[in-house]
Formats: C-alpha cells, sequence, structure tokens
C-alpha cells in the first residue's frame, strides 16, 4: 500500500469554494476508484486554511491511474483559484 498526504492552504474567504470543488472529486474518486482505499479531506484544526487530504492507495498502478482520471485532471484549475501557494505532497510506505 502507499500513502499520500497532500497539504492545501486556502486563501483567506475561500475556503467554502475550494471544499464544494473537492467535495466533488472525493465522490468522484470513491465511487470510481476501487484502488484507492481512502480519500479524505480534513481540516486543520491548529491551522486556519490549512487542509490535508489522507490517501491509500492498493498500489502504484491506483496511485497513478488516480493522477490520469480527467475528474482529477479537472479539479486543478477549479482549484488553483483557492490556494495559498503549491500543495505540498508527502509520499508514504505503509509498513506491514
Amino acid at each position: 500500500m502507499i500513502g499520500v498526504v497532500a497539504t492545501l492552504k486556502v486563501q483567506d474567504g475561500k475556503g467554502d469554494e475550494f471544499e464544494a470543488v473537492f467535495k466533488d472529486l472525493m465522490a468522484q474518486v470513491k465511487a470510481n476508484e476501487p484502488g484507492c482505499l481512502v480519500y479524505q479531506l480534513t481540516k486543520s484544526r491548529a491551522e486556519p486554511g490549512t487542509y490535508k487530504v489522507l490517501e491509500i492507495y492498493a498500489n502504484e498502478d491506483a496511485l497513478k491511474a488516480h493522477g490520469q482520471t480527467e475528474y482529477f485532471k479537472a479539479a486543478g484549475p477549479k482549484m488553483g483559484p483557492c490556494l495559498a501557494g503549491r500543495p505540498e505532497i508527502e509520499m508514504l510506505d505503509a509498513v506491514q
């Protein structure tokens, strides 16, 4: 299994717009990607405007397939205007 933690910082006043776009993406992922075991948007309690996406994929192929979906590619331009910088992506390997 492969884990991903994506940290996204959102501009003041753009949280609702960002969440709406991401919730649509999250629904698409959960409905269409059986190799994506977890895909959950979370909001930091400590840092206002900071969101973290917790992702777990069954394998490298599932992770690669996720990035190639049309709905993932379409979400970027919709989320971009809400962000206060580039996402920080941390890749993780499951300990088994």
